[in-house]
């Protein structure tokens, strides 16, 4: 499970007025759409392999290509919706991601779906901050606080409807189009969603910042240049190109990181204030973050490899015994706030250690089964893991926004929110690695058992970027006492 923070300080705007049911349902079908897109593709890799000849290289530039652009464009977008009307870059973004749906329902090849996935993240990036911003200026007190909660909720029952709906459509085949479907069904939703948007009252701050777009493209380029690397490197057997692609990614995203410097010496709007990451605290929670969120997609990514191509479970059967690890995961986030407050960052720093237990547990279990495995039998180490991450990823943007003054928070907000997704592409990325890496190790073994080992092995990521979470997390605790303690 993941989620998405891009929040702002609320601005005074003259365009305020009061939101209806119908122009907030609107607003809440754009959280849905992206998130529902973020999980929905997991269930259908298996069909996807299949139907498009998909490499296991290809298989991680599409579940990566989407979260890659929707991270990077996240800031691009929130700030386009300041200046041109958050209503109308709501707008363009949902007519974008009707479009680029369909572009992906219709796609002949690997190649071009990948293509198409990275048009989806664009338009998510645009739409899904005028959500967010849209809800803070245009309600107040307990209505404002009832609609973030509507939209939390909405946010939670994409990923379980991403696993649950998703893998019903991928099953029962509609009109014989398997996977396409999952993507064909945003056009009529995303062109209604478009249509209705008029009852949303428009709202602009004109003198937010510009947006700095060679900035854009340098870090997009620079990360793409890194991602290419690390997931075509090991299926080719590291390719001299693949290493010049990964001295050319530290090479530009160096002159992304020159550029904001140079840019805020001048008095200038960087795309990332590099200025706040030399904040210890707040680099620290930054890096939380990516680790934190890139175990997300990663296991969502062996955990369709394992049941479907390595057990033979339909689509629809996967989803329904990952279903209960979503109400588990709804249920650690609506407990997390509670302990929070009563334990501080300790309550988050178990919830890691419980969330690496029951990912060691999974992994154990999984790589001692073997080919026995009955993949029912992982349900309750599924629950477990899923409140148990609930309970972590709930609190922990808070906690690295914390770190930062009320007057940083716009842009703290955005580098927080950009990382999630870049850590969730970076793990699909590492994972990759490791699961083909021990497929093609496997040798003579059955099918079962080689995709059992390869989740096992693969999973050894998760554990790692868990504990060293959990590592910072107490040296964050620790770091905070000291200072009481001064």
């Amino acid at each position: 499970m993941t989620s998405t923070t891009l929040s702002r300080p609320a601005v005074p705007t003259a365009a305020s007025a009061a939101m209806g049911r119908l122009g907030l349902a609107v607003l809440l079908s754009g959280g849905f759409i992206t998130i529902f897109d973020l999980f929905v593709v997991n269930v259908a890799i298996p069909s996807m392999q299949t139907t498009l000849s998909a490499s296991f290289a290809q298989v991680g530039f599409i579940i990566a290509a989407y979260e890659l652009a929707y991270g990077v464009l996240l800031i691009a977008g929130s700030r386009l919706g300041d200046r041109h009307g958050r209503r109308r870059v709501f707008m363009l973004g949902m007519a974008g991601f009707a479009f680029a749906s369909a572009l992906c329902g219709l796609a002949p090849t690997a190649d071009t779906l990948i293509a198409a996935r990275i048009l989806q993240g664009m338009a998510a990036a645009m739409l899904f901050p005028q959500v967010y911003a849209l809800i803070r200026v245009s309600y107040d007190g307990h209505a404002r606080r009832r609609a973030f909660g509507l939209l939390g909720m909405t946010l939670g029952l994409a990923a379980i409807a991403g696993q649950v709906l998703g893998g019903w459509i991928v099953h029962a085949d509609l009109f014989g189009l398997a996977w396409r479907s999952i993507f064909l069904i945003n056009v009529p939703l995303g062109l209604l969603a478009w249509r209705l948007a008029r009852h949303i009252p428009e709202s602009r701050e004109p003198s937010g910042a510009a947006m700095d777009w060679p900035g854009a493209a340098l870090v997009g380029a620079g990360l793409a240049l890194l991602l290419l690397a690390l997931i075509e490197g090991p299926q080719r057997h590291w390719p001299a190109w693949t290493a010049a692609c990964g001295a050319a990614s530290v090479a530009v995203l160096a002159l992304f990181a020159r550029r904001q410097r140079r840019m805020r010496a001048r008095g200038g709007a960087p795309l990332v204030d590099l200025g706040l990451l030399a904040q210890p605290r707040f680099a620290a929670g930054c890096l939380l973050v990516m680790l934190v969120f890139s175990t997300t997609s990663a296991l969502f990514l062996c955990y369709a490899l394992l049941v479907q191509t390595g057990f033979g479970l339909d689509a629809l059967t996967a989803g329904l015994i990952f279903a209960p690890a979503s109400a588990g995961f709804v249920a650690g986030s609506m407990a997390a706030p509670r302990l929070v407050a009563r334990f501080g960052a300790s309550a988050i720093a178990l919830s890691a250690l419980l969330y690496g237990g029951a990912t060691a547990a999974l992994m154990m279990r999984v790589g001692a089964a073997g080919a026995s495995l009955d993949p029912w039998s992982l349900l309750p180490l599924l629950v477990w893991l899923g409140a148990a991450q609930g309970a972590v990823n709930t609190p922990l943007v808070n906690l690295a926004l914390g770190f930062v003054d009320d007057r940083q928070a716009g842009m703290a907000a955005g580098i927080v929110s950009t990382l999630q997704q870049i850590g969730a592409a970076l793990g699909v990325s590492a994972v990759g690695m490791l699961f083909g890496g021990a497929l093609r190790a496997c040798g003579g073994a059955g099918i079962a058992e080689c995709h059992a080992q390869a989740f096992a092995s693969a999973l050894r990521f998760n554990v790692a970027a868990i504990l060293a979470a959990a590592a910072l997390l107490w040296w964050l605790g620790r770091h905070a006492r000291g200072s009481r303690s001064r």
